[in-house]
């Protein structure tokens, strides 16, 4: 008995408390998913305002949190859960709309269970800071696209020679035959002249 109360019923209620976490998580999330109207609302009244101090916070944030709010991957936010929720503690911090609610679920639960709402308000981020990036994502473009052309260039060459290579090869075959058929009537006189009884 003393085993089951030890080491098996602490297993179960981890389970228990799990799932439990996980529903209530959800039921979370689905009330976000309602005042989604709201917010964006009051996103779209308070975007002047929200701007530099977004950006300011933003600029102060960790690599990982400006790659996170870029990406905005569910396996960005479990590996940065803590620097995610300080970052949403700091959206609220100026009012930013949505902040408050998804501040409140991560503390309980984890940004983790609840990254539908932590996508939703990191996309409202992202529309005032990833805007300045587009010159750098613009110049990678343009890098990828040369070194596509140089590609196609190289294949276009390697196809040309290889239609020289083909025609000098044709040019040979057809000397070739040219040089054997030139060939056949002086090996037929001199098979001839050998065949002819000698005097």
């Amino acid at each position: 008995m003393g085993y089951w109360k030890s080491k098996v019923l602490p297993k179960i209620k981890k389970v228990f408390e799990k799932n439990g976490n996980k529903a209530a998580a959800a039921e979370a999330c689905k009330s976000f998913d309602g005042a989604k109207e709201d917010i964006n609302k009051e996103f779209e009244e308070k975007k002047t305002e929200l701007q530099p101090k977004v950006v300011e916070i933003y600029e102060a944030s960790s690599a990982d949190i400006k790659t996170v709010v870029k990406e905005r991957t569910p396996t960005g936010v479990k590996k940065h859960s803590v620097e995610v929720q300080k970052f949403i503690e700091e959206l609220v911090k100026i009012e930013f709309p949505g902040s408050k609610q998804v501040s409140e679920a991560c503390s309980k639960f984890g940004p983790a269970y609840v990254s539908g709402p932590v996508f939703f308000v990191l996309e409202k981020v992202s529309t005032f800071v990833v805007t300045e990036e587009t010159p750098t994502e613009t110049t990678i473009t343009t890098t990828e696209t040369k070194e596509k052309e140089i590609v196609i260039e190289e294949e276009e060459k390697g196809k040309e020679v290889a239609k020289e290579e083909e025609k000098v090869e044709e040019t040979v075959a057809e000397v070739s035959e040219t040089v054997a058929e030139a060939a056949e009537p002086v090996k037929a006189e001199g098979e001839a002249e050998a065949a002819a009884p000698k005097p």
